[in-house]
């Protein structure tokens, strides 16, 4: 995701009402609006990922519509070339700005939220900044905390860790309560208690390797219930031929047990392992997202299945009380483009042709999925994420999005 979200800078706030009048070859930009100062939405949370200013056209055409009456959108089929429904049932309210933050602070970029054994939910974000990878918690930022703990209405609980992290991906949540956060930009796992004791540490701080004692951008930690580290590795190169692509496992100290996977698109290959989840039986749920998929392994690799039906996973998680699964898709997209000019490329990084964004719900059980909250941003989306890249939710069953685009929501169930 570095190299995808580069340009990230050059996006503006404006509101999901009326990004499609933005893109629809106005010959200005009108004022935007921006959220409202109670919100903790940051400064692109409401921008659908729409550029300040409309790519410049092909010489000799003009400003051209984007839409053509009768032509343009195309419209999404019921199901996606993959076999994603974009047609069942949302039951749950409008996502709504979530998270009291400490005065002057606005959320910046976060893939993470999380649930944890006392309901209480967490968050890490990237110290306020949008991007990720790179060194968003660095430089001035290093005094920024970016772990949040908070009560299902929002209070805020705790919030510490700064100076710890380099640009921090996912936290989760073991059994006992500890914090597991993942670190792609220093290549490190990091063990905390829920005072921000680091406990334990996994990887080479600044190094970026296949070893044994090396990660390559680390995504997200699962722990089994015996105590055994799962670890995704990594983000780097997705949809090339760089980078690691594979699951390390440790014993619940640290020692390294064995690792399963390489790039590539079979049964136990890997291009970028975005996030890991357990079941109630015990099964590993890896999001293999530039795959499209979500591939099932028992503790020792061992493959038993792959699912294409709930999108590209960019987080995933699963209440173990019914094993339900809840897949978060911020990124699927295809060639085309919501300012009537090419600005993507036609295949590769995040091509999934066919499929609208949101997030989708179903069994881990059957594989079926049941229900869908959709993304509020226009299809054909922008280049960047947009809704959820991360997913949990509460004893109520409400749901809560982590998004790239700086902010936390809640849906509520109707």
């Amino acid at each position: 995701m570095r190299v995808f979200m580069a340009g990230l800078a050059s996006v503006v706030v404006a509101c999901v009402a009326i990004a499609a009048d933005i893109v629809q070859g106005a010959q200005g930009v009108p004022p935007l609006p921006v959220p409202p100062p109670s919100s903790s939405a940051g400064a692109v949370a409401y921008s659908c990922g729409v550029p300040a200013v409309p790519p410049t056209p092909p010489a000799g055409r003009g400003l051209q519509p984007v839409f053509p009456a009768g032509q343009y959108p195309v419209g999404l089929p019921a199901v996606s070339h993959l076999g994603a429904r974009n047609d069942l049932p949302n039951p749950y309210q409008p996502g709504v700005d979530w998270g009291q933050l400490p005065a002057g602070r606005k959320w910046g970029s976060t893939a993470s939220v999380t649930t944890a054994p006392d309901g209480t939910i967490w968050v890490v974000d990237r110290c306020g900044n949008s991007g990720a990878g790179g060194t968003t918690c660095g430089g001035a930022s290093a005094s920024v905390n970016p772990i949040f703990q908070f009560e299902t209405s929002g209070k805020l609980l705790k919030n510490f860790g700064a100076g710890m992290f380099v640009s921090p991906h996912k936290l989760t949540l073991d059994a006992a309560g500890n914090l597991w956060v993942a670190d792609n930009g220093s290549h490190q796992v990091f063990k905390l208690d829920q005072n921000g004791t680091v406990l334990m540490t996994i990887g080479k701080k600044g190094v970026a390797g296949p070893g044994l004692d090396e990660l390559d951008a680390p995504t997200e930690v699962a722990v089994a219930p015996n105590g055994d580290i799962f670890v995704g590795d990594g983000h780097t190169g997705g949809g090339t031929g760089v980078g690691n692509a594979r699951i390390m496992k440790f014993d619940r100290t640290g020692k390294f047990l064995k690792t399963w996977g390489k790039k590539g698109m079979g049964p136990g290959e890997f291009d970028v392992i975005h996030t890991l989840a357990f079941d109630s039986r015990g099964r590993l749920f890896v999001g293999d997202r530039q795959n499209n998929r979500i591939q099932i392994f028992d503790q020792n690799g061992t493959f038993s299945a792959q699912w294409f039906q709930f999108g590209r996973p960019s987080g995933m998680y699963i209440d173990k009380r019914t094993d339900t699964l809840y897949v978060a898709d911020s990124e699927s997209r295809d060639g085309r483009t919501n300012t009537g000019v090419f600005a993507l490329p036609q295949t590769g990084y995040g091509y999934n042709p066919g499929i609208r964004r949101g997030i989708r719900i179903g069994s881990t059980r059957d594989g079926l999925v049941k229900s869908f909250i959709p993304d509020p941003c226009p299809y054909p989306y922008a280049g960047v994420s947009t809704l959820a890249e991360g997913v949990t939710v509460d004893a109520e069953g409400n749901v809560y999005g982590a998004d790239f685009l700086t902010n936390v929501r809640k849906f509520v169930k109707k």
